[in-house]
């Protein structure tokens, strides 16, 4: 059973965050969202949390977080149907924070395939998808951990914007950048410029022309060169075979060889 929430915010935005609900501790905030999902009229809303206890990661991974140490964020949107696909959705909210990234610290982030953001090579965000009756954009930005508490957690790979910045952050500040961020990617996205913020996202990916290793959903690995992606295709070009064409969702992984 979900706490109530303990605050109410509202940002002038165009889609996301108009209305923004803070808790105090919630098991996870995709959670919550989903609860929203049976009206439309939460189109936008933002949930915040300044603890969880059963955030979900990729592949049902379960984590927890320590109050005030990161941005825990759900967003709910309606988005139309040519958009409602995880490699759109998750290419939105990860080019979205590597711009917040960007903003608030300097640093650029890249994407790790499928749904992770790494600053000098080092998880510093996860982004998990889930959908049913509203799609639900669920964000663990790492925010005020020290390099200690990830060794003592046993996550040596994993950074914070207070480490690679060297100053701890003001969480509400710190989340209303990361949602005007969200804001304007899926405000890009509703009008029709959807080819800049693919763009984006291989940019940011940074394997085009590269040897890479795909695994696919049902466990088979390709090897080849990342002769191009995009939206619709992920294409593997083998030296003597010929081309291997993949959809984005059927690849689970994507590696450099």
């Amino acid at each position: 059973m979900q706490h109530e929430f303990r605050e109410t915010r509202s940002l002038d935005t165009r889609h996301i965050g108009r209305r923004v609900l803070v808790y105090d501790s919630v098991v996870s905030t995709n959670d919550v969202a989903v609860s929203f999902a049976a009206e439309r009229r939460n189109d936008g809303l933002i949930v915040l949390a300044e603890h969880q206890i059963g955030g979900r990661g990729q592949y049902g991974r379960v984590w927890e977080s320590r109050p005030g140490s990161s941005v825990l964020m759900s967003v709910l949107v309606f988005p139309p149907v040519e958009f409602r696909r995880p490699v759109v959705l998750t290419a939105l909210a990860a080019v979205a924070v590597a711009e917040a990234v960007r903003t608030l610290t300097g640093v650029q982030a890249r994407i790790k395939w499928p749904n992770d953001l790494l600053v000098r090579g080092k998880k510093v965000c996860g982004i998990l998808i889930e959908q049913g009756l509203g799609t639900v954009i669920g964000i663990g930005l790492n925010l005020n951990q020290t390099a200690e508490d990830f060794a003592k957690d046993g996550l040596p790979q994993a950074t914070s914007l207070a480490i690679e910045a060297g100053s701890l952050f003001d969480p509400p500040a710190a989340s209303t950048t990361l949602i005007r961020c969200l804001d304007d990617e899926y405000d890009r996205m509703l009008t029709g410029e959807v080819v800049p913020l693919e763009a984006d996202w291989k940019w940011r990916i940074g394997l085009l022309g590269r040897q890479v290793i795909a695994e696919t959903a049902d466990g088979e690995r390709i090897a080849g060169r990342l002769r191009e992606m995009s939206f619709e295709a992920i294409e593997l070009e083998h030296f003597e075979s010929g081309v291997t064409v993949l959809k984005p969702e059927f690849v689970r992984q994507l590696w450099p060889a």
